[in-house]
């Protein structure tokens, strides 16, 4: 075999190993490491995304000290928004206050920044008034969405809670206990309703803990925030309370909040008529009166401004 043989044979060579490396690299090196750190996570380690939150948690932690009230505020109505919303992190505090304080500085900055190239022709009083309900807005817009997040959860809960309450009410005439069974229904319920079944798996870990049912119970409906939650609450503790029958109770609380979630649809529906008419007149009709009248405008006005006077 002469040089160049050789060389071919070598680049060859090459050229496999290169390419039975790239493959190992993509195909079982990504697989093998991804398998040691799940080895050598130790056991109830938090998962990323719990030390991301805390991290962010201790960046921004000097900035919560302008929004944090002095005292008080972890038995006021704050924390139990807090939960109403699932927001069950240590570090949510945190993150929320100094959301306050950053956004109640960083909006007026910005604003000012962006109005500097008006402030010559904006009056003084304005341009004050702008600074001040931009850092009007960013202290409040924390409040906005801690609401709207803590309003879909309750609705889903809401939603779902009819049909949990129906396998609830199977399981509990087929001889099942009281936990067996909403051990049964948060486990099939996780299908339809993630937080309905956190909820209900909550309750499970409050009573293995040592918290009594009713306990428990009370702080399911503390939690989820809804109204028919605490209904249910105090027949389930009257029921076990008074000796009465618990699948005949629960098939009742069933009917009534299944007939209460088909009117709130309803309702829901019959709004949609008045509820479209403001895009119907403002947007639509415009539009409609544009397209309709505007051949027949541009002929009459080339009508008339041909005739002579």
């Amino acid at each position: 075999m002469n040089t160049e043989q050789w060389l071919f044979l070598g680049l060859v060579f090459l050229v496999v190993a290169g390419l039975a490396a790239l493959a190992m690299f993509l195909f079982g090196a990504g697989a093998l490491r991804q398998r040691i750190g799940a080895l050598e996570e130790p056991p109830g380690g938090k998962d990323e995304e719990g030390r991301w939150i805390e991290r962010v948690a201790r960046v921004v932690q000097p900035f919560t000290r302008l929004s944090l009230p002095e005292e008080g505020w972890e038995r006021s109505e704050l924390r139990t928004r807090f939960m109403n919303a699932g927001w069950r992190n240590a570090s949510v505090p945190t993150l929320y206050f100094a959301a306050k304080t950053v956004l109640s500085l960083g909006l007026p900055a910005v604003s000012g920044a962006l109005a500097a190239g008006l402030a010559s022709r904006m009056p003084g009083q304005g341009f004050m008034f702008l600074l001040f309900g931009a850092a009007t807005l960013g202290y409040y817009l924390p409040n906005g969405v801690l609401a709207n997040i803590a309003r879909r959860r309750q609705r889903d809960i809401f939603e779902n809670l009819p049909d949990a309450l129906d396998l609830l009410t199977v399981c509990v005439e087929a001889g099942l206990s009281m936990e067996r069974a909403l051990a049964k229904v948060a486990a099939e319920v996780h299908i339809k309703s993630v937080v309905l079944a956190q909820e209900l798996q909550l309750v499970l870990m409050e009573m293995r803990a040592g918290f009594s049912k009713e306990k428990a119970l009370r702080n399911l409906a503390l939690r989820s925030g809804v109204e028919d939650v605490d209904t249910l609450v105090a027949m389930l503790v009257q029921a076990e309370r008074f000796g009465t029958s618990m699948g005949d109770s629960l098939r009742v609380h069933a009917e009534n909040l299944r007939l209460k979630r088909s009117q709130a649809a309803e309702e829901a529906a019959s709004k949609v008529a008045v509820k479209l008419l403001f895009p119907l007149i403002f947007c639509i009709f415009p539009a409609l009166m544009v397209v309709l009248m505007g051949p027949a405008g541009i002929q009459m006005s080339r009508i008339f401004l041909d005739q002579p006077h």
